[in-house]
């Protein structure tokens, strides 16, 4: 061990001449121990929150997404969707149709997205885990095709899929010159049975509607074309493999967007709120230190004899500096880690036994409060103490050296 850690060692463990600085110190470790503490588990919270989030959109949104660089809508007959399924490691190839809509249900309407889908929907088994109340994913049976509208559409609209008599009928925008069309004239609308509803996310609930692409595509008036085409892969399919396979084939007049890329908005606005807080509970573990300081500069004084002999022994400042370099380290050291420690044995067990409820009566995802321990986020923290540690450290040994050689000339 190096002599000034060894003798900063002694200095934090060995009883002082008064117990002042004992309290003071403790109250230091115990002020930092508290902020990492709450760092680890805010921080947790976020990612269990965002893995949450994650997990219920990525059920509804496709591995991988196909669009036009360019324009609404593009030519499906020209589009190499037979050579997209030939790709290894896509199970399913769908083109969809997405479009405003009007949703009207006997006397009440909603304003939302009509999305015509393929029938190989009905294949894709993680799309089963978004049905509501055990109703299946179910367009056509051969004769009549169905409507799917998200579990918030089908509550404002009042629709019960249960009912052998559940309809929807959907409004969209008549394809021509809006100024020579009158009011009566300017929708197209069609009717269509309801067996089933899906619920994924709120937002993504309260205004999306899947109908058949064939049945979308006719009341549209838009023959052979699509949205987009979204790709499903299989299980131990190498995404970042099959996206560049992709990319490759359908060239720079598409662009090909994975899950995250997809979700981009919702990423970055939770990404930035985990932020912002991790930048508060920074300000406080800052304010924690001051404690360090007052410890620290009150040890200073009173080991001013130590310091006097050990100059006597041929210590120069530099030793003696580093010596109350290390003391600040090590008190911010061992409340961080005491901090992190407790930290991180919460996180696991909540995440492992979720002892922490929302409590009961609501209608909640999941049942215990979501979080996910991260290594990056534990190196974060532990990087934050050492640098908060050290500067305050160093600039409280500055300070009091520059005062102590004034008061020496």
């Amino acid at each position: 061990m190096r002599l000034p850690l060894f003798i900063a060692n002694r200095y934090l463990l060995a009883k002082k001449s008064h117990n002042l600085i004992n309290i003071i110190t403790w109250i230091s470790i115990v002020g930092i121990s508290v902020a990492s503490f709450a760092l680890i588990v805010v921080l947790s919270a976020f990612n269990g929150l965002e893995r949450v989030i994650g997990e219920m959109n990525n059920r509804l949104t496709p591995d991988l997404q196909i669009s036009a660089v360019k324009g609404k809508t593009f030519d499906l007959t020209a589009f190499p969707l037979g050579q997209l399924k030939d790709i290894e490691g896509v199970a399913h190839a769908i083109p969809t149709l997405t479009d405003d809509a009007l949703f009207r249900s006997d006397d009440k309407q909603h304003i939302g997205q009509v999305k015509g889908v393929g029938l190989d929907y009905e294949q894709v088994e993680r799309l089963g885990e978004v049905m509501f109340n055990g109703t299946s994913l179910k367009l056509t049976d051969g004769i009549h095709s169905f409507a799917i509208p998200g579990s918030g559409v089908a509550w404002r609209l009042g629709i019960n899929p249960y009912s052998p008599y559940a309809t929807l009928r959907v409004y969209v925008p008549k394809r021509g010159d809006a100024s020579q069309m009158s009011l009566e004239s300017s929708f197209n609308s069609g009717v269509l049975n309801v067996q089933s509803t899906f619920s994924t996310e709120q937002e993504v609930d309260e205004k999306l509607v899947l109908v058949p692409f064939d049945w979308l595509s006719g009341l549209l008036e838009y023959h052979d074309k699509a949205s987009a085409v979204e790709l499903f892969l299989a299980p131990k399919a190498d995404l970042g493999k099959v996206k560049k396979a992709v990319k490759s084939l359908v060239g720079a007049d598409f662009q090909v967007k994975d899950q995250r890329e997809q979700m981009a908005t919702l990423y970055k606005i939770m990404r930035s709120e985990k932020w912002a807080v991790y930048i508060i509970l920074t300000f406080i573990l800052i304010l924690a230190t001051f404690n360090v300081v007052g410890s620290l500069t009150m040890l200073m004084i009173e080991k001013r004899k130590d310091t006097e002999i050990l100059r006597a022994l041929g210590a120069n400042n530099s030793l003696i500096h580093r010596i109350f370099l290390n003391e600040g380290l090590l008190i911010s050291v061992a409340g961080g880690l005491i901090g992190l420690l407790l930290g991180i044995v919460v996180v696991l067990l909540q995440q492992k036994f979720g002892f922490v409820k929302f409590g009961t009566g609501g209608n909640y995802v999941v049942d215990a409060y979501p979080v996910w321990l991260k290594g990056k986020d534990v190196l974060l923290i532990f990087a934050t103490l050492l640098v908060v540690g050290c500067t305050s450290a160093w600039l409280t040994v500055r300070r009091a050296t520059r005062q102590s050689d004034s008061s020496t000339r």
